[in-house]
């Protein structure tokens, strides 16, 4: 981290005042009040944070409160101050815009004096508009700011009807307004499916006014548990009144607004004129005429609410360690920004039409099966493409340089290439596909930059971008060519005194001394570390920095050259401006073009993405078989999860799956824990999504039903923290799938009813079970500790089925222990095989996972007795009620209801025959085990009849 600069103003009063005034003015006036805002002061090379903003961010970014600094003296109210270096701040926007959520206001100073502060910029996490130079100059951008998609919501919900819901939605790197409404339930499923399909990261909601919205609130629940942040606004920002005048203005259709069919959805208009006016886009004319609107399908794409998302691993999380541990990072093999985002709103956006499904597949299947086709594209074109939409958002924002142009081009020259590989593919099955989807597209495209091409090898020197310069070729002008001739004699006047140096120095030029156009020194030489002793104690040679990469110095000569040099490249760059604009300005005009490449191109990358997942995959996944919605079976060979298959030291144990309506379309699963339930679930969800892709799956044979939603209950989440106990979040993550869930969905369910009593527990999970099965009719899958779940199976045998996960007891048992020795080691020992098969697991291994963690003796000992009682108890309590339904007839009869007479008799046989064997197991002389003392006990009771017919005896045998 960068020195922290101290903290200088001119006129600390007046400066406080000033801050006190607008932060006043802010709470008072703004929906987002201090909490969600950070404002920054931009103080030239340095910036700085007051207040409570300068608490957060020392707490934030240093990590200590100590760096903390106050303006004005302390005993009137200092304000508490703190300053970053331009790294740390660019650091820090980061955090702020993509982990916590928050705004960012950036004042700058338009002259001197408190007063001249302004606002300059204003960031949000779905609005990165002003900051993407600061946000670009850290580094790659991240996924999460990739593609930030801000959303504005109307509701109208009326009691006892049904919510309707209308938004718009925007991504301002490629200029479109999105439109969808819509009816939803009283949980807003379809808002929450909605949001996840586009990746939303910001939501404008209508202000409360005071009153406290339950629709209004259960929005905001949705975009907390999404990850959203929610900026409210004004009730006035959702009126329609100015809306078709302002779509006018920026759309490219040149019809009236009035005229299109979206401007009917009167609730997604409202939204539309709340995100217009949030996002200021009538403020800047270069938008005028630039933007698109369409209307989003809701039902175009498989639905899944934020519980699916987490149990199925499908973005990765931020203490994922590994890239596999989401099924993003797995599939993530994309060699371009365009792409890796494409794979993100993909896998969010899982299809719906069999046809489309299959067109995807068809083409991932060109790339799996043509090695060398993949291999070229990825290695030698893609690698090479930079972030179009992001480039011809540079050209309509007028920021765009003569690189940007060359970067363009460098695009264009590249395209003949991939067409003429695509063009090689022989195979006619594949050919066809590929030639409607890409090669007819990039030809299109790439005899569209014919002349961009013709333009920049014409007016562009291409030579001189060996030395990372971007300049007009001499030729174009007289004054051009006299600088460049200067240019050249300087140069070569570098390379005399670089040689002149390397023989006085006796090092090699090229090998071991460099000469170097250094970003903060200009020109000047390169020593590697190692031979750097030998400019030392020598006064001609100036160091002027030590690097990894060796010492950098000068001579007085090479520093008049440089001098030289730097003036008149300087002199270069100013003739040649007006040119540079002419050639900007041409290139600009080819932005339709380069969003249509961008587009084409993101999709190539994936395709070729889910390509080499499937065939690097420890082994090989299968293209599978779709059946068309509401038909077919979901049937899977030897299914694997894909992401815990490529982790390290882990052997992944196949089982198929069997999913077929009427037969077992409700599976409930059985085991001890850590037996593989949950993978094995999970893992049936993830294929079906994979699928749906138009990805392979990890299986060796594969047919599935196409899902309309995957609704997931699994694992406790973050609600504690929220104020919300684990068995509530439970509750209604559940609610939601009941209402929500169609005969077309798939339901994972883990665990469920651990949070309350265990009777309380079991009658909800029976309850939930039975409403599947026999209500919502659709494929279902329940991992449970509940063994008594598994008599559904036998009420519902057209539906209901069980499975279990194989568990091996006593494994390893020491054969020399002998009778309770041997009977107690086979207890303690339990072998997981992760084995999925039909049936029913009658028992739990909780105490043993706990001998696993190696529990102190003492208490495993006295939970094994506990469990035993209960059991005993249970089990006791069961048969004298009639257990679990059963009559008094099928129950054990109590020795209670006998005479006493009777029970005498009984007690008496009883202990003769007692007697007779303690006599025969006590002889001198021999040395019986725990089994044959029971087998003569069992010789002498069927060797007695009188003792075999009495009633009293066989009452107590029952017990």
């Amino acid at each position: 981290m960068s020195a922290r600069p101290d903290l200088r103003v001119d006129d600390e009063v007046g400066f406080i005042r000033f801050y006190r005034s607008i932060s006043d003015n802010t709470n008072t006036n703004d929906s987002n009040n201090n909490n969600d805002t950070i404002r920054i002061f931009d103080r030239g090379d340095w910036y700085s944070a007051h207040g409570t903003e300068a608490e957060f961010i020392a707490r934030t970014v240093y990590k200590t409160t100590s760096v903390l600094r106050n303006l004005g003296r302390s005993e009137t109210g200092g304000l508490p101050s703190v300053t970053m270096s331009v790294t740390v701040f660019r650091n820090f926007l980061r955090e702020a815009l993509f982990r916590l959520n928050k705004r960012v206001e950036i004042w700058a100073a338009t002259g001197r004096g408190p007063g001249s502060w302004k606002l300059a910029k204003q960031a949000s996490p779905g609005n990165l508009q002003d900051v993407e130079e600061e946000l670009g100059s850290v580094g790659a951008l991240s996924l999460d700011a990739a593609a930030p998609i801000i959303l504005a919501v109307k509701i109208s919900a009326k009691a006892g009807e049904a919510r309707h819901v209308g938004v718009c939605f925007a991504d301002a790197s490629v200029r479109e307004l999105g439109v969808s409404e819509f009816l939803d339930n009283d949980v807003y499923s379809n808002f929450e499916s909605l949001v996840i399909q586009l990746g939303v990261k910001e939501c404008l909601v209508q202000m409360d006014a005071g009153r406290k919205d339950v629709e209004l609130a259960k929005i905001r629940a949705i975009a907390d548990s999404c990850g959203i942040a929610v900026s409210e606004r004004p009730a006035g920002d959702f009126g329609v009144k100015d809306i078709d005048q302002d779509l006018t203005r920026l759309l490219r259709d040149e019809r009236s607004a009035g005229t299109l069919p979206q401007t009917e959805l009167k609730l997604a208009m409202g939204a539309a004129a709340a995100l217009i006016k949030y996002l200021g886009v009538m403020t800047d004319a270069s938008n005028f005429g630039q933007y698109q609107l369409y209307q989003h399908d809701l039902s175009q794409f498989m639905k899944l609410d934020a519980s699916a998302l987490r149990a199925l691993n499908l973005m990765p999380g931020p203490r994922d360690g590994s890239k596999s541990m989401s099924l993003f990072g797995l599939l993530n093999h994309c060699k371009t920004p365009v792409g890796s985002r494409l794979l993100a709103q993909w896998l969010k956006q899982p299809l719906m039409d069999r046809a489309e499904i299959e067109k995807r597949q068809q083409l991932v299947e060109a790339f799996v099966v043509d090695t060398e086709l993949r291999q070229t594209m990825q290695e030698e074109h893609l690698r090479s493409i930079p972030d179009l939409y992001r480039l011809a958002k540079r050209f309509q924002r007028k920021q765009a340089t003569l690189e940007d142009v060359v970067r363009v081009y460098q695009v264009a020259i590249r395209l003949p290439g991939i067409v003429a590989s695509l063009e090689n593919v022989m195979d006619e099955q594949y050919q066809t596909p590929l030639e409607k989807e890409y090669t007819l597209k990039l030809r299109g495209f790439s005899d569209s930059l014919a002349k961009l091409e013709e333009m920049v090898e014409t007016t562009v020197d291409l030579d001189a971008l060996e030395n990372h310069e971007f300049i007009i070729k001499p030729e174009f002008d007289e004054s051009l060519r006299i600088i460049r001739k200067k240019l050249d004699k300087l140069r070569h006047d570098m390379n005399v005194e670089h040689r002149r140096v390397g023989r006085d120095l006796d090092q090699e030029v090229e090998k071991k001394l460099f000469m170097e156009n250094h970003r903060v020194h200009g020109w000047c030489f390169r020593l590697t570390r190692n031979e750097a002793g030998c400019i030392r104690n020598k006064r001609e040679y100036q160091e002027c920095s030590t690097q990894k990469n060796g010492v950098y110095f000068t001579t007085s000569t090479m520093q008049a050259l440089r001098r030289e040099h730097d003036q008149l490249s300087s002199n270069y760059n100013r003739t040649q401006t007006g040119l540079v604009s002419e050639v900007v300005n041409v290139a600009a005009s080819y932005c339709p073009v380069l969003e249509q490449l961008a587009g084409v191109l993101a999709h190539l990358d994936v395709v070729v993405s889910f390509a080499h997942a499937a065939v690097h995959a420890p082994t090989p996944y299968v293209r599978p078989k779709m059946h068309p919605r509401g038909t077919g079976n979901t049937i899977l060979k030897e299914a694997r999860h894909p992401c815990m298959e490529m982790q390290d030291d882990i052997s992944f144990i196949t089982n198929d799956v069997s999913l077929i309506r009427d037969e077992s379309s409700f599976l409930i699963i059985t085991g001890p824990n850590m037996g593989g339930k949950s993978t094995y679930i999970r893992q049936i969800g993830v294929i079906a999504l994979m699928a749906q892709t138009g990805c392979f799956v990890p299986c060796s044979e594969a047919e599935l039903t196409i899902f309309d939603c995957i609704l997931a209950r699994v694992g406790a989440s973050d609600s504690q923290l929220k104020g919300v106990s684990t068995f509530m979040a439970e509750m209604l993550e559940t609610s939601n799938i009941l209402k929500s869930a169609t005969s077309e969905s798939l339901i994972i369910i883990d665990e469920l009813g651990r949070g309350t009593s265990t009777y309380d527990g079991f009658g909800l999970a029976w309850a939930i079970s039975e409403h599947i099965v026999t209500e919502i009719r659709c494929f279902g899958l329940f991992a449970t500790h509940f063994h008594e779940l598994t008599a559904l199976a036998d009420r519902y045998p057209k539906s209901a089925k069980n499975l279990h996960v194989v568990a091996f007891i006593g494994d390893g048992t020491d054969e020399h222990l002998q009778g309770d020795d041997a009977k107690d080691a086979k207890r303690n020992q339990v072998t997981l095989l992760y084995r999925v098969e039909p049936g029913i697991c009658d028992q739990s291994f909780g105490i043993h996972v706990a001998e696993l963690v190696r529990f102190p003796e003492k208490v495993v000992n006295m939970a094994r007795q506990k469990a035993d009682e209960l059991e005993d108890f249970t089990s006791a309590g069961a048969q004298g009620s009639g257990g679990n339904g059963s009559s008094e007839e099928s129950a054990p009869a109590s020795i209670d209801k006998y005479s006493q007479e009777e029970v005498e008799e009984g007690s008496a046989l009883l202990k003769e025959m007692l007697l007779k064997w303690k006599a025969a197991v006590e002889s001198p002389g021999q040395t019986l085990t725990v089994e044959e003392k029971r087998q003569i006990m069992r010789d002498l009771v069927k060797s007695d009849p009188k003792l075999q017919a009495n009633k009293v005896f066989q009452s107590i045998k029952a017990l």
